[in-house]
């Protein structure tokens, strides 16, 4: 099986469900693997196609990546992108406005591990936009 194909089935943990809210552009899927139920700690398994992303948003509590599978971008405002890929840990702090995706050539597969969920749910703010997007370059 190319790597491609092994990632486009999310790697590790199952795909998902495509992600239907306003707050990505292009396909993205989830699976959660811990809610919030009754460890107070949700854990989902992110896949991104290539070129799909996030809005802009923030966790009121933090957030940690774990990029188990292909390579992305992650930015916080007034940075510049990171490149991230397999193997990476992306720790969020608090309140950090930030987005994160696929690179345009590349999946990306990541665990999202969402920090004292007890302060609140993520504040999903505006898109990354196609001009943003495409001149990272």
């Amino acid at each position: 099986m190319d790597k491609s194909k092994k990632l486009s089935e999310s790697v590790i943990f199952p795909k998902g469900q495509k992600i239907t809210n306003d707050y990505f552009i292009g396909a993205t899927w989830l699976e959660m693997l811990v809610s919030n139920d009754s460890f107070n700690c949700p854990i989902g398994n992110v896949t991104f196609e290539p070129g799909a992303r996030n809005n802009w948003h923030k966790h009121p509590g933090g957030q940690i990546l774990l990029v188990t599978g292909g390579k992305g971008y992650y930015q916080e405002e007034g940075k510049p992108v990171q490149v991230i890929k397999e193997g990476d840990v992306v720790k969020i702090h608090p309140d950090v406005k930030h987005w994160h995706g696929a690179t345009p050539d590349s999946w990306l597969v990541h665990i999202a591990i969402s920090t004292n969920p007890e302060k609140g749910d993520a504040e999903w703010l505006e898109p990354v936009t196609d001009e943003e997007y495409n001149n990272l370059k």
